[in-house]
């Protein structure tokens, strides 16, 4: 006779999800506590690493080790996954002496992973175990033992690695993040890393979508206006920078800036000289700030253009970003 499905309705749904976030997040929680000094050791053996951070883990722990490898690698810690199956046919040579090895296995006794451990003993590095079992052989194999042991999965049937898996992800975001804190890597370091796509756009640098100082239209103070409006009206900028004897920023004229003079003073404007046109102390942004704050800047000052410099004490510009270029790069 055969077994009857249940009827499922919504609620069933909503509240088997539920208790599922929930058991994982209580396992996290209970992760959280037993982080201990090893957790720091082995943060601090990352960080004299000379070679790389080289993950391996097979079946699930191994699609876990994949995204560990890849979170260390995107935060500036350079590291590859290793297959431990791949491994034991002849990959043992990525390995090296300058390297250090994660190991990630929740029961612990996988042949293929212990056989990646052993190899780590022989060559002797650092191996770091995320093991759910502190008595099998990859807990003893391992030189720094991270916890991942979990009260049960959070599959009904106890046999899925889920809440584990989680687990052993957590624990890798964890040694990433630290790390990220303890070498100050930054959100312009990021943006080195992520060149592509919409994140790479926003993390890009002001250098990327600058004008360069070479096309940039110059003026001293004493300029008359024909060589303000000529200046103003070059390359199609709209702005002009005015700067000192040795080149230090100390003003800018826009194209507003004309217009206003020109309707308050009439025929006179024509004998002034640059300094009386100009803007003093004109907003600037260093070149390796973040496109996305140079936007943000604009918009909070009702400006569409910045000048662009190397040094915020010498004030010399190196060039022009305007806003019309970060919203064509679709920096927002």
């Amino acid at each position: 006779m055969q077994n009857k499905k249940p009827k499922i309705g919504v609620e069933h749904l909503v509240e088997w999800g539920r208790e599922a976030l929930l058991q994982e997040a209580e396992s996290l929680h209970k992760t959280s506590q037993k982080i201990s000094s090893t957790f720091a050791e082995a943060c601090f053996v990352i960080l004299n690493c000379i070679g790389k951070v080289v993950v391996s883990g097979v079946g699930k722990s191994g699609h876990i080790a994949r995204k560990i490898s890849s979170t260390l690698s995107s935060t500036g810690t350079s590291s590859v996954f290793l297959h431990p199956t791949e491994a034991i046919h002849g990959d043992f040579g990525l390995l090296q002496t300058s390297d250090v090895l994660i190991v990630i296995g929740f029961g612990g006794e996988t042949q293929e992973i212990l056989e990646v451990a052993k190899f780590g003993r022989r060559i002797g590095i650092p191996i770091i175990g995320i093991v759910g079992k502190a008595d099998s052989s990859l807990a003893r194999l391992s030189h720094y033992l991270l916890d991942g042991s979990i009260d049960r999965e959070v599959c009904p049937l106890n046999l899925a690695p889920t809440t584990s898996s989680t687990v052993a992800l957590a624990l890798g975001d964890a040694l990433s993040v630290c790390l990220m804190k303890a070498r100050g890597f930054n959100e312009s370091d990021f943006a080195a890393y992520h060149p592509g796509g919409s994140l790479g756009r926003k993390l890009s640098l002001v250098m990327d979508h600058m004008h360069f100082a070479e096309r940039l239209p110059k003026l001293k103070k004493e300029s008359d206006f024909k060589s303000v409006l000529t200046a103003v009206t070059q390359e199609n900028f709209g702005i002009a920078a005015v700067v000192a004897d040795d080149g230090t920023l100390i003003g800018s004229i826009s194209d507003g800036d004309l217009r206003r003079v020109l309707l308050k003073s009439g025929a006179e404007a024509l004998t002034m000289k640059a300094e009386q046109y100009m803007s003093k102390k004109p907003k600037t942004i260093h070149e390796r700030a973040l496109a996305i704050d140079a936007l943000r800047l604009m918009e909070s000052h009702q400006i569409t253009r910045l000048f662009v410099v190397a040094s915020v004490e010498h004030r010399k510009p190196v060039g022009l970003v305007r806003m019309q270029d970060l919203l064509a790069a679709k920096i927002m």
